[in-house]
């Protein structure tokens, strides 16, 4: 059987709903949980750092690295790296002077799903870690390219994909993102398929966003699951107070358009339907009485101006990506979501939620779901998918700064005092704080959810401090672990990520960012070990 091996190699090599869940308890009675990279086997080899050849140029050097971790990759001394695996992005970080680079492992000139690598080298020109996933033994074993077996086209995936989504929930409306279809080596149940990784992405007969890995063999469905990032919040405008924001004059119509972030900030209102992106909020004066309309323009600009002052990143791609709103989607609709291409809320049915759009920490929730697709792309199942969550609730909570709660002011809004998550004590609400509690059933895409709150605690434990689970912890204050858990998230985890993945990405970032053996690597490597996470 061949392996998923999640390589933290050589030097530290180590999407969202946000409906609330039953406690971790109540859901382990699912015990066959559904692996997406089934047959991983983490491993963690630590070391010096690697010194390449003077006067190398930068991919010369990860070239280097990477034959002279060939074991570590599980290739013979005559296979040649630039075959097996290719640089996918390469990006400096400006206050480091570090460079990163993705990569991606190959077989026969196609990648394979989940087997990414993120690879760092140090101002000094010398390579420090390598973290992802790598497949073993797969070259030795294939008795075939199986791209002999391909029957079946992209456009014959995307077919096969909306016709098993017609079938389980009806006829599908217009897609709001146009599918495409990517070949990859999909790995099922240790063996790798070809496949055509593609997604389903509608609004009727409800919004759906499902992933599908369609057989390029036969058109069957390998593996398919709804990554519809969705999160339930209201607005502070909702709340009575006095916001300002910038605004677009159009003849004599003012619009509920940014242009000075990026490529624009832009508020729409699906006026109690479905459609998309609906329809542009005007204003005759300027002034505007949607309170809805004025939190989710206004909360886009202090996520986006967050990320910028905090990170140095121009919006969710760091190339200035419009930011897009809609307001009032469908009738009292529960829920707001990022399907991909803009974030939607609805009008809440006024005792479970009110306004989504009004509660900053969720806005920030549902928008860090877009840095993530840009970046590490964490999948949207199981550990990574918790991870995803996690991060979510980590940079959105941060940029509210108030609390350490998620959605507390727009969830039940007759009930003082509650909310949909806590970070400081997960437990609270039906969440793990520790990784041997974890979630194991199917239910919630594999948990993403529930366990999300094992790496909330750490990332609490890390900025506040405190004693848990008979370790101590010296906090390093907010600001200091959200650029540690950014840092992590952009440049060092990767599609496969799971918990103990994150916890050396962490702590390589940590390193990075502060030094070995600093105050902020400590804290945050005290951290996972308080919540069981090595």
């Amino acid at each position: 059987m061949k392996k998923i091996v999640a390589s933290l190699l050589a030097g530290v090599v180590a999407l969202g709903s946000f409906a609330s869940v039953g406690t971790a308890a109540e859901n382990n009675e699912e015990n066959n949980p559904v692996e997406l990279f089934s047959g991983s086997s983490p491993i963690s080899i630590t070391g010096q750092a690697w010194k390449a050849p003077a006067g190398s140029a930068s991919e010369d050097k990860v070239w280097g690295y990477l034959e002279n971790v060939k074991g570590n990759l599980h290739l013979s001394a005559k296979e040649d790296v630039r075959e097996k695996f290719k640089i996918t992005e390469q990006k400096t970080n400006s206050k480091t002077g570090s460079q990163h680079y993705r990569l991606s492992q190959y077989i026969s000139g196609i990648p394979v799903y989940g087997a990414d690598q993120t690879l760092h080298i140090d101002k000094a020109g010398n390579v420090t870690s390598l973290l992802g996933s790598v497949v073993e033994d797969v070259y030795q074993t294939i008795p075939q390219p199986l791209i002999q077996l391909q029957t079946i086209s992209g456009a014959d995936a995307i077919l096969a994909a909306g016709q098993d989504a017609t079938l389980e929930h009806g006829p599908l409306g217009e897609p709001q993102v146009t599918p495409t279809a990517d070949l990859y080596y999909f790995i099922v149940d240790g063996e790798p398929k070809l496949a055509y990784k593609t997604e389903v992405n509608v609004l009727e007969p409800e919004p759906l966003r499902i992933r599908y890995f369609i057989s390029a063999e036969n058109g069957s469905v390998l593996f398919k699951y709804n990554i519809l990032e969705n999160l339930t919040g209201t607005g502070t405008g909702v709340f009575g107070d006095t916001k300002t924001f910038e605004t677009r004059l159009s003849g004599s119509t003012y619009q509920l358009y940014d242009s000075t972030r990026g490529k624009g900030i832009v508020t729409y209102t699906a006026k109690n339907k479905t459609s998309l992106p609906g329809t542009l909020l005007t204003s005759t004066n300027n002034v505007w009485t949607d309170k809805a309309a004025v939190d989710a323009h206004t909360y886009a600009e202090r996520t986006y101006d967050y990320y910028l002052q905090h990170f140095g990143r121009n919006s969710l791609d760091n190339n200035g990506l419009q930011i897009r709103s809609t307001v009032h989607y469908y009738t009292s609709y529960n829920n707001a979501f990022w399907n991909g291409a803009q974030i939607v809320y609805g009008d809440g049915d006024g005792s479970t939620f009110t306004l989504l759009s009004g509660d900053l920490d969720v806005v920030g929730h549902e928008l860090t779901h877009g840095v993530t697709e840009k970046t590490s792309n964490l999948e949207y199942y199981g550990e990574p998918g918790a991870l995803n969550e996690s991060f979510s609730d980590i940079i959105g909570n941060s940029i509210e700064g108030a609390n350490w709660l998620i959605g507390d002011k727009i969830y039940t809004p007759g009930v003082a005092g509650d909310a949909l998550r806590s970070l400081a004590n997960p437990p609270l609400y039906g969440q793990p704080d520790k990784y041997s509690d974890r979630y194991t059933g199917t239910s919630d895409e594999g948990g993403v959810h529930t366990n999300s709150g094992i790496n909330n605690k750490a990332f609490y434990l890390a900025a506040q401090g405190g004693t848990f689970n008979g370790v101590t912890v010296t906090g390093i204050g907010r600001e200091d672990a959200v650029q540690i858990y950014y840092n992590a998230l952009v440049y060092y985890l990767t599609t496969s990520s799971n918990f103990s993945a994150a916890r050396t990405a962490i702590i390589q970032s940590a390193t990075e960012l502060f030094g070995a053996g600093s105050a902020q690597v400590t804290a945050v490597t005290k951290a996972y070990n308080a919540v069981g996470v090595y």
